[in-house]
């Protein structure tokens, strides 16, 4: 009886000790920790990320296998829409107000086209104002003008700012609706449809995915760079002016990256207990700029911290080569033509993205141009080409265009020529 009830008391410390020297935890049963409810469509977080956090943000990258938390993530560097990392990038997920980089590209598109104008002034709808969630508590009448919109849109994430330009440029959301899911197609977003353009709704019919939202944030931010000057603003007053008279409203960025990440300048955050927590982040940091994307993060801090994870991965492997200086092009004989010569053009800088974390060194390069053609020749129509080489390997090539058309000479051309000479 004795030696049993010894092997009884002695056995689970021999079993803990085992554990502990195995590297194995034993779980008290702590109770799971509910998602974080101060989501961006139900209440605003503008709490400042604490200096312990913001050291977190410019720690070393992690192992690539190691990356992220997130179900879903993408890294993609912006001038060339290369993708650096990407995790479950696929899968369609709900977006919540990400939904509203859709909403921005369509503002800047009608602004861009002529239809719309900063200065113009939008009146909010009794609809619009009904909007819950994140809004800036525009009243039903209230007019601002489109820049101010703008701001509540991107920097508050306004769901009522959102469908107030909606209704102004559509006529209705749905109409507008109609137009983002076009310009999605558009862009070759092939997993992305829209229902609503601030991300509110929790219908299984809106959904989108990370690549998806790369390739929407990156038309955004190339095409329309001014995007950045207005995401990149912390904090910012607004006036509301109704009929019961005037006071100041003050926008906090719901993206802490800002205030947490060097470099961070935009773009926009989501969240909803559908979507969980949601960021697309742009940094810009030696010219080279990275958007980093997290969808379906258990908690806000959670989504920073693994954008700031891939953006921190990203700027460790990148490095540009840019042909500033390419060679003088000479001047190219036409035979036959109106003109005996033409000039020829690069079509661009070359540059070429490594994402392999090692410094670009000496590149090679192999020019191709014929020193004579053949009229006519168009303004515009590749004469040639300049390729770059590194250790034997191509790295690409830059087009060499004319610069002017020369038409093929007449029977009369010539025989003006002739006379000149005379």
């Amino acid at each position: 009886m004795l030696g049993k009830a010894i092997r009884k008391a002695v056995l689970p410390i021999l079993l803990a000790s085992l554990m502990v020297g195995s590297g194995c935890r034993i779980a008290y049963g702590k109770a799971d920790i509910p998602l974080n409810e101060k989501a961006e469509n139900h209440t605003s977080d503008n709490t400042a990320a604490s200096p312990e956090e913001q050291e977190k943000t410019t720690e070393p990258a992690a192992p690539y296998d190691a990356l992220v938390q997130a179900p879903s993530a993408l890294l993609m560097e912006t001038s060339t829409g290369t993708v650096i990392y990407e995790k479950d990038s696929d899968t369609r997920r709900s977006p919540a107000s990400i939904t509203k980089i859709m909403t921005l590209i369509l503002i800047f598109d009608a602004l861009e086209n002529g239809t719309l104008k900063m200065d113009d002034l939008v009146t909010t709808s009794a609809y619009a104002k009904s909007m819950g969630g994140s809004q800036v508590f525009l009243e039903e009448g209230e007019t601002q003008d489109v820049e101010t919109m703008i701001k509540c849109i991107v920097i508050a994430s306004g769901n009522d700012a959102s469908v107030a330009m909606a209704e102004h440029i559509g006529g209705s959301e749905q109409e507008f609706v109609r137009q983002m899911n076009e310009r999605a197609a558009g862009l070759g977003m092939e997993n992305t449809h829209f229902v609503d353009c601030c991300g509110l709704t929790e219908s299984t019919d809106h959904y989108t995915t990370v690549r998806d939202i790369a390739i929407m944030s990156r038309e955004l931010i190339t095409k329309y760079p001014k995007i950045l000057e207005y995401s990149s603003i912390w904090m910012e007053n607004i006036t509301h002016v109704t009929r019961q008279g005037s006071k100041e409203f003050c926008l906090t960025n719901t993206n802490k990256l800002l205030r947490s990440y060097d470099g961070c300048i935009g773009l926009k955050t989501g969240s909803t207990s559908l979507a969980k927590y949601c960021v697309s982040a742009v940094a810009s940091r030696n010219n080279i700029t990275l958007i980093s994307v997290v969808m379906a993060e258990p908690d806000y801090k959670v989504r920073f911290k693994d954008a700031a994870a891939m953006l921190n991965y990203g700027f460790s492997k990148c490095s540009f080569y840019t042909d500033e200086n390419p060679e003088k092009l000479p001047q190219i004989e036409v035979r036959k033509g109106t003109k005996p010569t033409t000039e020829v053009k690069y079509e661009k800088n070359f540059q070429y993205l490594s994402t392999d974390g090692k410094t670009i060194g000496e590149v090679e390069r192999k020019l191709n141009l014929e020193t004579q053609v053949q009229a006519p020749v168009k303004e515009g129509d590749v004469a040639g080409t300049l390729e770059y080489y590194q250790n034997g390997q191509k790295l690409g090539e830059v087009n060499i265009l004319f610069s002017e058309t020369i038409e093929k000479a007449t029977y009369k051309n010539c025989l003006e020529k002739l006379l000149k000479l005379l």
